[in-house]
């Protein structure tokens, strides 16, 4: 078990040593208030003596997006990082300065990324350096260069994360270049070599359509977990055509209404798949009445909305570190106090807490802060349906 107590109660990460409960909590990062991190030996010393509030909701990152190159042949049209084939691997040293940073400062997971990671053939014994440091390593990966031998090398990694945007034309369509017979390829040298595996499914306009034909096939495939994410106007996507490319006005509207029937048919399906949505697709639940009313659940399932700066931070290939993978370096404080009195509709929204305003890349995009490579602005998210209904209305 690997503990950090907060004003409120504590974060836990239970390991083969979790408690019996109605659902299997090994492996599961759980927050848990004051009385249960008693419970469990936890003692929050002074901090504890006042009001749980008293810190003002400041939040300290669960999880680091680290990239470990910037070096990848597979030049994906929509790339967020502007991957090409001449980039540069991290040092070995920084990345394990890294790690030590990341450690002290409580972090419970390190996500490898890049560039594709597998360029690197000390991947494995990244995956190493992470857990000697008590943290969980997680890595995503084209699969390009995959091979048998490679698999074997990323068992210490808890999951290995393979991008899958649909077969044959699908995945072409998002990443520019027909890559889904590799990745398929990846998934199961990996599922062979006893490695955890899950998917990465960037939606699109001309994707989203046959999204549940996607999940079904990595599910057939072996994948454990499908974690859907959204097209960012970032990198090589942060162009004209990202506006044909994101998910239409009725696409968001019933996005909600769509995740809830892949959840039940997933869910009962043997095996089953769990379903992830990142913090930038929380936004188009606002509209679903099933889920409005029900916010705090959605909390307490870990569905979170924009988290830069607060539960995630990213450090990039030149050992920037940024609020996300997508974001350059801002003003925390400014960040924190758009968040904590954002302008309507997002100020009366029941999200809010969850949702967090949307996603920050996008609404840079859409007031047209191109100047960075990686805009970013204190405004609601305009694809948001609940704030394009409300821009249309006013």
């Amino acid at each position: 078990m690997k503990a950090r107590v907060e004003s409120w109660g504590a974060w836990v990460r239970f390991g083969d040593d979790a408690p019996q409960a109605p659902v299997d909590l090994r492996g599961a990062l759980v927050a848990i208030d004051r009385e249960g991190a008693r419970t469990l030996g936890l003692d929050g010393g002074p901090g504890w003596m006042i009001s749980d509030t008293a810190n003002g909701g400041a939040r300290r990152p669960l999880e680091a997006h680290v990239a470990v190159t910037s070096r990848c042949a597979a030049g994906c049209t929509g790339c967020y990082q502007d991957a090409t084939p001449h980039g540069t691997d991290v040092a070995r040293t920084s990345i394990e300065q890294t790690l030590d940073t990341l450690a002290h400062e409580g972090v419970f997971t390190v996500a490898f990324g890049g560039g594709e990671p597998l360029v690197r053939d000390d991947l494995g014994e990244l995956a190493d350096e992470v857990r000697a440091r008590k943290m969980t390593p997680v890595v995503t990966t084209s699969g390009l260069g995959m091979t048998e031998a490679r698999a074997r090398s990323l068992r210490s990694f808890a999951q290995v994360n393979v991008s899958y945007d649909g077969a044959g034309a699908d995945y072409a369509s998002v990443r520019g270049f027909d890559g889904a017979s590799h990745a398929e390829r990846a998934i199961e040298m990996l599922i062979a070599a006893g490695v955890r595996v899950g998917v990465n499914v960037v939606l699109t306009r001309d994707t989203f359509p046959r999204l549940a034909e996607t999940l079904e096939r990595a599910r057939l495939l072996g994948a454990v977990e499908a974690q859907l994410l959204r097209y960012k106007p970032a990198g090589r996507a942060a162009s004209l055509d990202y506006l044909v490319r994101r998910l239409s006005r009725e696409q968001a509207l019933g996005f909600g209404a769509t995740l809830r029937r892949l959840v039940t048919s997933l869910r009962e399906a043997t095996p089953p798949l769990s379903l992830r949505i990142d913090c930038a697709l929380v936004c188009f639940l606002s509209t679903d009445e099933s889920l409005m009313s029900n916010a705090a659940h959605l909390e307490r399932s870990g569905i979170f909305g924009c988290e830069a700066g607060g539960y995630l931070e990213a450090v990039r290939a030149d050992g920037q570190r940024t609020p996300c993978s997508f974001a350059p370096t801002v003003d925390q404080a400014a960040l924190r106090a758009f968040v904590a009195a954002p302008p309507e509709p997002c100020a009366s929204c029941p999200l809010r807490k969850v949702c967090r305003c949307g996603c920050r890349i996008v609404a840079g995009f859409a007031e047209g802060r191109g100047a960075d490579a990686r805009p970013f602005a204190l405004a609601p998210d305009p694809e948001c349906p609940r704030v394009a209904l409300h821009r249309g209305a006013s």
